[in-house]
């Protein structure tokens, strides 16, 4: 539900009806990549795109390199960070995000970005959910807590970061094969 609802996916949905629409696609709300083989429907996606100025044929492109491309991956890192894209223009932490936030060392650690040093010390010893809801207070400006605007946690940025040094982080395993 929180992906669905958020900014990016209801600008991305409208894109894609668009070159749905351009396609001659009935389907809407359906993907413009896909398929199972279909000689046909894919020689009918052909005639439409040739049909098309070479400017609708990257619309298209676009659409199909989004739907495809593996979130994550060592592609999405390089083009995230060459194209500089920031993430806090479209997503901000909601309930979905804290209820999967379980690691105290991880939620502190954003408690720091967010709050600073000392009060992440000073709270470093509390429960879980006491930090979430410190971190939470900052993203809104209440309980005397000055207003954090446009935080991402680290990784969710590019280049993606990992909080720890245990590892597994794959996007951050990724970027650091591919980084310049």
């Amino acid at each position: 539900a929180s992906v669905a609802a958020c900014k990016a996916e209801a600008a991305f949905a409208e894109k894609r009806r668009e070159v749905l629409a351009l396609l001659g696609q009935p389907d809407e709300d359906g993907a413009v990549a896909g398929g199972n083989g279909d000689a046909f429907a894919l020689a009918s996606v052909l005639a439409k795109l040739v049909a098309l100025s070479d400017d609708d044929v990257l619309r298209v492109l676009a659409i199909v390199m989004a739907e495809t491309l593996e979130a994550g991956s060592a592609v999405i890192e390089a083009l995230g960070n060459h194209l500089n894209v920031d993430m806090s223009a479209c997503w901000q932490a909601d309930d979905a995000f804290f209820e999967l936030l379980r690691d105290r060392e991880i939620a502190n650690l954003m408690l720091a970005d967010i709050g600073g040093k000392p009060v992440a010390d000073g709270n470093v010893s509390e429960k879980v959910k006491t930090q979430k809801k410190i971190i939470r207070d900052f993203l809104a400006g209440e309980n005397g807590r000055e207003k954090v605007d446009a935080w991402l946690p680290r990784w969710m940025k590019f280049p993606a970061q990992s909080y720890t040094n245990r590892g597994g982080f794959r996007t951050a395993d990724q970027w650091a094969r591919v980084q310049p």
